[in-house]
């Protein structure tokens, strides 16, 4: 018996799934990844730009770089990884998605439970009044609120901290749940990495879906080797043949 197979067996005979989303799962759309080859935009780092004082210190060159992400993100599609999340999400009765990207490709695919922990490049907030809503940067740049306030990217930045209550959720539905599937995630990216571990404590299956081994190795029970895409659709399908009766 194979690891999917018996990774399978125990996704089926959970009741509370959580899973956690990385890079890799987007970069399977075609997403560039942050620090990849495709990483640089003119001559700037994105950890140059990605953090307050760039922003203070030139709004509109901030959201240039933003702009320029959002078109590069809006030509990509949900790949089959993300559409059996959405699958996995009806299939289950307490699910939850825990997503480091902020692409918003989970939601496109149809996704509704997602605790986005880095943000979303489609939302803005006031920087005064601080409430995130959808947008899209236009021609005038660096955008404003209609309060007459500079609107900021909803992303966390180099030196900020996650959300409060977002990270809280993701930690407390982590701790109940019986099994946490990991993909696509290097396991580097405090403290989203630590959830898997959180939920390993509180003694559920940690599955990992990923292309080579990671820190969170060492976590897992089951470590499937490959990609989100191939993976996750064939180890829902086989779930949902073993699947109990109480779901």
């Amino acid at each position: 018996m194979g690891d999917l197979t018996r990774a399978a067996q125990d996704l089926a005979r959970a009741r509370k799934v959580v899973v956690l989303t990385g890079a890799g799962v987007s970069a399977e759309s075609g997403v560039p990844t942050f620090r990849g080859d495709q990483g640089l935009w003119r001559q700037y780092r994105p950890e140059d730009l990605a953090t307050p004082e760039a922003f203070r210190r030139d709004p509109a060159l901030v959201w240039e770089w933003y702009r320029w992400r959002q078109q590069k993100v809006a030509a990509c599609e949900p790949n089959p990884g993300h559409r059996a999340l959405v699958r996995m999400e009806a299939a289950w009765p307490t699910f939850t998605l825990v997503t480091q990207n902020v692409d918003g490709l989970h939601a496109r695919a149809g996704s509704r439970h997602v605790l986005e922990l880095h943000g979303n490049i489609f939302r803005a907030r006031c920087t005064e009044e601080g409430q995130p809503r959808d947008f899209t940067a236009g021609d005038d740049l660096p955008p404003r609120c209609e309060c007459g306030a500079l609107l900021r990217p909803h992303i966390v930045w180099f030196g900020e901290s996650l959300d409060h209550d977002t990270i809280m959720e993701a930690f407390e539905m982590a701790a109940a749940c019986d099994v946490c599937i990991v993909a696509g995630t290097s396991g580097v990216v405090a403290p989203a990495a630590r959830i898997p571990h959180h939920a390993a404590s509180h003694g559920a299956t940690v599955i990992e879906v990923n292309p080579e081994d990671t820190p969170l190795t060492p976590a897992a029970r089951h470590a499937l080797r490959g990609e989100g895409g191939d993976l996750l659709p064939r180890l829902l399908d086989e779930a949902l043949t073993r699947i109990t009766p109480q779901h």
